[in-house]
């Protein structure tokens, strides 16, 4: 029994320690490969881009965690985003005043994350149904109904201050990036160091034991796929602003892949039960930087999809040989 415990405490201890590490290789070798590629500017750039796709993963850490899965997550940020400026739109003409008009856009894009995500949740707990089913479902409806309020095109925001912010940088850090490294502070102290993120990994282990052990499974799960609403629409807003515009067919394309891909790169198993959130944002990372190499050595961008999926099956590969 000794024996088993050592073996699975050195398993989850790799799972942590191994984003880092092949986080610093891929570093090297990017650094060696292009003499471009450790410029203050591009670094900036690499962190900026995934930290759209990286606030998403680690709303989906949590639904991993938990034993789940949310497919819908691309389609939700364009559907939210889509509803933030419109809403932004409609106050700006009804009360001029174009600081509450971003406030209740803002507020109603997260309002809207966190609705959606009970919804899923609550299908998925209270209706007994598949979450791969639920999510894919949700998938559609939610890029239908953004597609149907865009016209299929672009909704453009009247506000000029909500694309400045967008583009803001704190002591040269963008503002997104300053968004995800809180995200994943506040959501490490709630995995680690809360009940909550103690029955999370519990239930995502092991349901029934979950069930024996007086937890209220379904709440555990609404919570999280609440949670990964919310999140999904703080990146929405945050992607929207930057261009001041949501493309409606566009926008959060692939997101639910690239989420996906840095919790499995970053050490959280697809089985569940187990996560770190830092991790999560390495494997962003990561990913972020084979883009920005494939880019820089010229290689097509139609090929990165093939790059992520390669990545994603290598490391639910090696995730089986551990186990």
């Amino acid at each position: 029994m000794n024996r088993n415990i050592m073996v699975l405490l050195r398993r989850i201890q790799y799972e942590k320690i191994a984003p880092f590490v092949a986080l610093a290789v891929l570093f090297v070798a990017s650094s060696v490969l292009s003499p471009y590629f450790l410029q203050v500017k591009n670094l900036l750039n690499i962190l900026r881009q995934v930290s759209y796709s990286g606030m998403i993963a680690l709303g989906m850490t949590f639904v991993i965690i938990s034993g789940g899965i949310d497919l819908s997550v691309g389609s939700l940020a364009a559907f939210n985003a889509s509803m933030g400026i419109l809403c932004l739109n409609y106050l700006m003409n009804k009360l001029g005043n174009e600081y509450l008009a971003m406030a209740g856009g803002i507020l109603t894009a997260l309002l809207l994350g966190v609705l959606s995500g009970a919804l899923n949740g609550f299908l998925i707990t209270r209706g007994k149904i598949a979450p791969f089913i639920v999510t894919l479902g949700s998938m559609a409806i939610f890029r239908s109904l953004a597609l149907f309020i865009g016209s299929a095109g672009e909704i453009r925001s009247v506000s000029g201050r909500y694309g400045t912010f967008g583009m803001e940088s704190i002591l040269f850090v963008p503002v997104p990036v300053i968004a995800m490294i809180i995200l994943g502070v506040v959501l490490t102290l709630v995995l680690n160091n809360t009940r909550y993120g103690r029955y999370l990994c519990a239930v995502g282990s092991n349901v029934r034991v979950a069930v024996f052990s007086a937890i209220n499974v379904n709440r555990i799960k609404l919570i999280a796929y609440t949670l990964c609403g919310l999140i999904v629409s703080v990146s929405a807003v945050m992607l929207s602003s930057r261009f001041n515009a949501v493309s409606t067919s566009n926008l959060g394309m692939g997101f639910e892949l690239d989420a996906i891909a840095a919790v499995i790169i970053g050490g959280t198993p697809l089985t569940g039960g187990r996560g770190t959130v830092w991790g999560t944002i390495m494997g962003a990372i990561i990913l972020g930087i084979i883009n920005n190499m494939l880019n820089m050595l010229g290689v097509s961008p139609y090929l990165q999809g093939t790059v992520k999926g390669l990545v994603i099956i290598g490391a639910v590969y090696i995730q089986g040989q551990k186990a």
